[in-house]
C-alpha cells in the first residue's frame, strides 16, 4: 500500500516541479510534458541503472505515466493567478516529490535485500535524480549539489529504511513528512551544509 502511495504522490509532485521549471524557463507546451516527465521518472531510471534492473521496467509503469501527463495538464491549464507564486509550488512539490520518492527507492533496494550502503544510494538517486536531470536539462546547477541541504535528507531516509529499526506503513508516512518538513525548513531558514573555496595566488 505505501509503495503505490509514495509512488502518485511523487509522480504528482515531480511532474508539477518539471512543469514548473519548464514555463519559468519559458519552454514550449512540448518542453513543459518533456520536462515533467524526466523529472518525473528520471531519478528511477537512473536507480534501476546502478543497481541491475533493466531500464524498460520504467515502461511498465502506464498508469504512473498517465497520473504525471495528467498533472502536468492540469497545471499548465490552471489560471495564472493561481500559479503567480511560481517559486513556492516548486520548492513544496519538490520537498514532497523528494521525500516520496527517497522512501520509495530505499524500500526498492531493502526488497530486493541489496546492503545498506545501496539503500541509501537508492534514496538519494530515487529522490534527487530526476531533479538533477531537470535542472541540467533547464540549464542551472543541480539543487542538489548546492551548499543548500537536500539530497542528504533523502540519504537520511536510506538510512533509517536500510536499517530496518522501525516497519510499517505508519512509520513510513511518519517519516515522508519528517523529510518534506525539514526539506521546507533548509529553504525557508537557508539551512546549509559547509563549504569550502579555493582560491589561487595570481
Amino acid at each position: 500500500m505505501a509503495w503505490d502511495v509514495f509512488s502518485v504522490i511523487g509522480t504528482i509532485a515531480f511532474a508539477i516541479s518539471g512543469a514548473i521549471v519548464a514555463m519559468e524557463e519559458e519552454y514550449d507546451l512540448f518542453g513543459v510534458y518533456i520536462l515533467g516527465i524526466v523529472t518525473a521518472f528520471g531519478g528511477g531510471a537512473i536507480r534501476n541503472l546502478l543497481i541491475g534492473l533493466p531500464v524498460s521496467t520504467l515502461w511498465s509503469q502506464e498508469m504512473m505515466f498517465q497520473i504525471a501527463l495528467a498533472a502536468i495538464t492540469i497545471f499548465f491549464l490552471m489560471p495564472h493567478h493561481l500559479i503567480k507564486h511560481w517559486n513556492r509550488w516548486g520548492n513544496l512539490t519538490d520537498a514532497i516529490g523528494l521525500s516520496a520518492f527517497a522512501i520509495q527507492g530505499a524500500m526498492h533496494a531493502v526488497h530486493l535485500e541489496l546492503p545498506l550502503a545501496a539503500t541509501i544510494v537508492a534514496a538519494v538517486l530515487t529522490g534527487a535524480g530526476g531533479g538533477i536531470v531537470r535542472d541540467l536539462l533547464a540549464g542551472r546547477r543541480p539543487i542538489v549539489l548546492r551548499h543548500e541541504i537536500y539530497g542528504v535528507w533523502a540519504a537520511c531516509a536510506g538510512l533509517l529504511i536500510g536499517l530496518e529499526i522501525f516497519k510499517g506503513d505508519f512509520f513510513l508516512y511518519s517519516l515522508f513528512i519528517v523529510i518534506t518538513v525539514l526539506r521546507i525548513f533548509s529553504y525557508t531558514r537557508s539551512w546549509s551544509l559547509p563549504i569550502r573555496k579555493l582560491q589561487y595566488s595570481k
